[in-house]
This record gives structure tokens, sequence and C-alpha cells, in this order.
């Protein structure tokens, strides 16, 4: 995937300062730290375009960006990250009705990146997220980040405990490394599929 541009278009609270429901989206949640704004970055090819943090939980608006990559316009919705336990109660109660309106009403919604750390079994937060995405029919593209961090054996492991815990078959399951940016054709394949699109064959790059 050859990315023109990818730019920021504003951050919302609410349906009424949605950007207008004009271009197909494709979403990205998960928990607090798990390198989400990193996978993002590494999808767009823009280092600082989703600011990362040592301090989970800065991301409190859904934030909206388009992109432009060949004959494909796309825009990807940064939803908030949760399940951080130092970020103030009133915000954690604003989070959940925040997403669910989005998750529930925006017609232009195509899937939802889920993402999850290959490390760790998800958490409540995580199976939360799951339900609420089968609930309101939006497809879920589950993302194993940080593979880099295990070897062969646990990455197996781990994914079939992941699998489980979902109920999802392991093929469904994508590994993913910021670091050395496996798995990032795998994910935009994933994400054209989901949203209906089709690019030129030359806009895609060798695994």
């Amino acid at each position: 995937m050859r990315i023109k541009s990818t730019t920021f278009i504003k951050s919302a609270a609410k349906p009424a300062d949605y950007p207008p429901p004009s271009l197909p989206e494709i979403a990205f949640a998960g928990r607090s730290n798990v390198g989400k704004s990193s996978l993002i970055n590494v999808l767009v090819e823009r280092k600082g375009l989703v600011r990362t943090s040592a301090t989970p939980g800065r991301t409190q608006l859904i934030n909206f960006f388009q992109m432009t990559a060949d004959d494909l316009v796309l825009n990807l919705v940064d939803l908030p990250g949760y399940g951080y336990a130092r970020v103030p109660l009133e915000v954690k109660r604003q989070w959940g009705p925040m997403m669910e309106r989005y998750l529930a009403g925006r017609e232009t919604l195509r899937g939802v990146v889920l993402i999850l750390d290959i490390r760790r079994i998800p958490t409540d937060g995580d199976l939360q997220m799951f339900s609420w995405l089968r609930a309101y029919g939006r497809t879920p593209i589950v993302v194993l980040t940080k593979a880099d961090k295990l070897t062969k054996n646990e990455r197996a492991k781990q994914t079939t405990l992941i699998a489980k815990a979902l109920d999802l078959p392991r093929e469904q399951l994508l590994l993913f490394s910021a670091l050395n940016r496996e798995g990032r054709d795998l994910v935009w394949q994933a994400i054209i599929a989901t949203a209906g699109l089709d690019t030129p064959a030359q806009g895609t790059e060798a695994p």
C-alpha cells in the first residue's frame, strides 16, 4: 500500500461534531498502551501523525483522519483507549457512551480494528469492546500487536488462547509489530476487504 497523504480532520465527542459522512471509515480501538497509535502511524507511514505517549489514556476524544493512497480515499478513526486506571472517573464515564454512540450510529463505519497485546489474555474491557462490535454489527479486524516480543512457540500459544477467549478461528487474528512492520500488508488487506474497496495491483507491497 503506497500512501500519498494522511491528514488530521478533527476531534469530536458527539455525532453533531463528526465530519460529514461522505467517506468509508475504519476505526481503531484498543486498551490504553496496547500500541494503537504506533499501529496507525506504521500503516500510514507517518511517525508523528498519531501521538504516542508514555502516559496511557491521553486520547479522550474520537479523532478523525483522512488517508489517500493511489485511488483509495478512506477515513481512519482513532477511538479513545480504555482500561487505564489513572484516568479520572468522570472521563471514564464519558468514554463508554461516546464510543457506543459512534459504533451504533455512524453510517459510514465499515469495520473496527480491535487491537490486543499478544502477550496478554483479553481483559474485561477488550471483551466488552468485542461484544459491542458484534452487537452493533461492526466487522472486527483483530490485530495482535508487539509480536516481536515473543518467540515462534510463544506466539502460537498466545494466539490460541486469545482466539479461544474471543471464540474466533486462529486464522482471523493478525500478528503485527511496529518495530519491524511485520503484518502491515496483511492488516491493510483486511481493512480494504472489510471496507469493500479495491486498489490497483501496483499499489500493494511485496511481502
